[in-house]
C-alpha cells in the first residue's frame, strides 16, 4: 500500500531525546529571560554608573543575539509566534524537496556499487555469521524461535492442502526424472563392470533354492496334472526327472559361456537400446511414473507420512527445552557456524556470493530505493517531519541559542568598552 499524503511520520525517536530537547530549550529560554530581566533592572537605576551601563549594554546585546538565534532556529521548523513571516517554517514548507534530496543523497553517496562492494568485503559477513551461529546461546535462541513457529505453521496447513502440495512436489520431481535414461545408464554400469553376472547368478541361485524348498509342491503339481490312470510311481519318477533336469540346467547357467547366459547379455544390451531409442518403451516407463503418482495407495501413503510428521512435530514442540527438534536445530546451527569459521575457502566463496547477490538484486534498484525514501518522507505530515528532525538534532540547536545569547552579551560589552575608552 502506497503512503498517503499527510500521514504522520513513525515515532522512531525515544522519549529520552525528546525530553532532553525540551530541557535544553527551557535552558536557552530562561537564559534569554534572565538577560531581559537584567536589562530591565539596569534601566530602573536613576543615575547609572560605569558598571551598570556596562551590564546594561551586555544584557541588551545578549537579548538581541538570543532573540536573533531563537528566530533563526525556530524559523527552520515552524513560524515564530505563529506569524506568517516569509521564509519561515522552512522544513515543513520544503519537506517534498527535502525528501527528493535525501533520496538522491542516499542513492549517490551510499548506494554506489564501488562503495557497497568495498564495505561488504570489509565486513566479512560470512565470518561474522559463522561466529554468531557458533555461540551456543545464539544457536539456542534461534532454534527456540524456529521451533516455536512449528505448531502454528502446522496448524495453518490443512491435511488436504499438505497432501496436495506433497503430491504436486513429488510429481514434479519424479516427472523431471528421465526414468528411461536413468535405468539405461544403470544397466550400462552393471554391464561395463560385469556386475550383471552377479545379478544373473543371484537369480539362478534363488531359483535353485526355490526348487530345493518346494519339491513336495512340485510332486503334487505333477500328480494333479497327470492322467488318472497313470500310477503314482510314474508321476514320482517324472517329477524327480523334472527336478533333476531343471537343477542341472540351473547349475550349468553359472558358467559364463553358457548359451542362455549369452542370450541374457544380448537381451540386456537390446533393452538398453530400447530405453534410449524406442519411443514405445520410453512411453511405457512414463506411463508407469504417472500411474505411480496417481495411485490411491501413493496418495494414502503421502497422507500417512504427513499425519505422522504432524503429530510428531506438535508433540515434540510441547516439551519446551527438551524438544528434540529444538536441540537438533541448535546443534546443527552451532555446528554450521563452527564449520564456517574453520573454512576460510568457504567464507571467501560465500562472501563472493553475497557480493554478487547484492550487485544483482540491490544495486540495480538503487534509484528505486532513493525514490522510495523520497516518497516516504513526502507522505509524512510537514509539522511532524520538522518535529522529528528537530528532536534528532537535539540539544545542539539549543546550544546555538545559548551561544548566541552569551556571545551577543560579550560583543555588547566589547562595543561599550570600545566606545567608552576610545570613542
Amino acid at each position: 500500500m502506497s503512503p498517503k499524503d499527510g500521514a504522520p511520520a513513525p515515532d522512531f525517536l525515544d522519549d529520552g531525546r525528546a525530553a532532553e530537547l525540551r530541557r535544553y530549550r527551557w535552558v536557552a529560554t530562561l537564559l534569554l529571560v534572565l538577560m531581559a530581566g537584567v536589562f530591565l533592572a539596569t534601566k530602573a537605576v536613576d543615575e547609572p554608573g560605569f558598571w551598570i551601563l556596562l551590564i546594561r549594554a551586555g544584557a541588551e546585546a545578549a537579548m538581541v543575539g538570543g532573540l536573533a538565534d531563537w528566530f533563526a532556529v525556530t524559523a527552520l521548523f515552524r513560524r515564530p509566534l505563529g506569524l506568517p513571516i516569509p521564509h519561515t517554517a522552512v522544513i515543513p514548507a520544503n519537506k517534498n524537496r527535502i525528501g527528493d534530496g535525501l533520496g538522491v543523497f542516499v542513492e549517490r553517496n551510499f548506494l554506489q556499487p564501488e562503495l557497497v562492494v568495498a564495505k561488504l568485503r570489509s565486513l566479512t559477513p560470512s565470518a561474522r555469521l559463522g561466529a554468531w551461529l557458533a555461540e551456543p546461546e545464539t544457536a539456542d535462541k534461534l532454534a527456540e524461535r524456529l521451533a516455536a513457529t512449528v505448531p502454528s505453521l502446522v496448524d495453518s496447513l490443512s491435511d488436504k492442502e499438505v497432501r496436495g502440495f506433497l503430491s504436486k512436489a513429488l510429481e514434479k520431481q519424479i516427472a523431471a526424472i528421465d526414468l528411461a535414461d536413468l535405468l539405461g545408464r544403470g544397466i550400462e554400469i552393471l554391464r561395463e563392470s560385469d556386475r550383471h553376472h552377479a545379478v544373473f547368478d543371484e537369480v539362478v541361485t534363488g531359483a535353485r533354492q526355490y526348487l530345493l524348498h518346494n519339491q513336495a509342491r512340485i510332486f503334487e503339481a505333477v500328480e494333479d496334472r497327470s492322467a488318472w490312470w497313470v500310477p503314482r510311481q510314474v508321476d514320482g519318477k517324472v517329477a524327480r526327472a523334472l527336478l533333476r533336469g531343471i537343477g542341472e540346467l540351473l547349475d550349468d547357467l553359472h558358467q559364463r559361456d553358457h548359451p542362455v547366459r549369452r542370450q541374457f547379455e544380448a537381451r540386456f544390451d537390446r533393452f538398453v537400446e530400447e530405453l534410449r531409442h524406442d519411443p514405445a518403451r520410453r512411453a511405457q516407463l512414463e506411463a508407469l511414473q504417472h500411474d505411480l503418482l496417481q495411485s490411491p495407495r501413493t496418495q494414502a501413503y503421502l497422507g500417512e507420512i504427513w499425519s505422522a510428521l504432524r503429530g510428531m512435530l506438535v508433540t515434540d514442540a510441547a516439551v519446551g527445552r527438551e524438544s528434540v527438534l529444538r536441540q537438533a536445530l541448535a546443534g546443527g546451527l552451532q555446528s554450521l557456524g563452527a564449520s564456517l569459521l574453520a573454512d576460510a575457502d568457504m567464507q571467501q566463496r560465500l562472501d563472493q556470493r553475497i557480493v554478487e547477490g547484492v550487485q544483482a538484486w540491490v544495486l540495480p534498484w538503487r534509484h528505486e530505493i532513493g525514490h522510495f525514501i523520497a516518497e516516504v518522507v513526502k507522505s509524512w505530515d510537514g509539522d511532524t517531519v520538522a518535529g522529528r528532525i528537530e528532536t534528532a538534532v537535539g540539544r545542539d540547536l539549543q546550544y546555538i541559542r545559548i551561544n548566541g545569547t552569551l556571545v551577543g552579551g560579550l560583543v555588547g560589552i566589547a562595543i561599550f568598552l570600545l566606545s567608552w575608552y576610545v570613542l
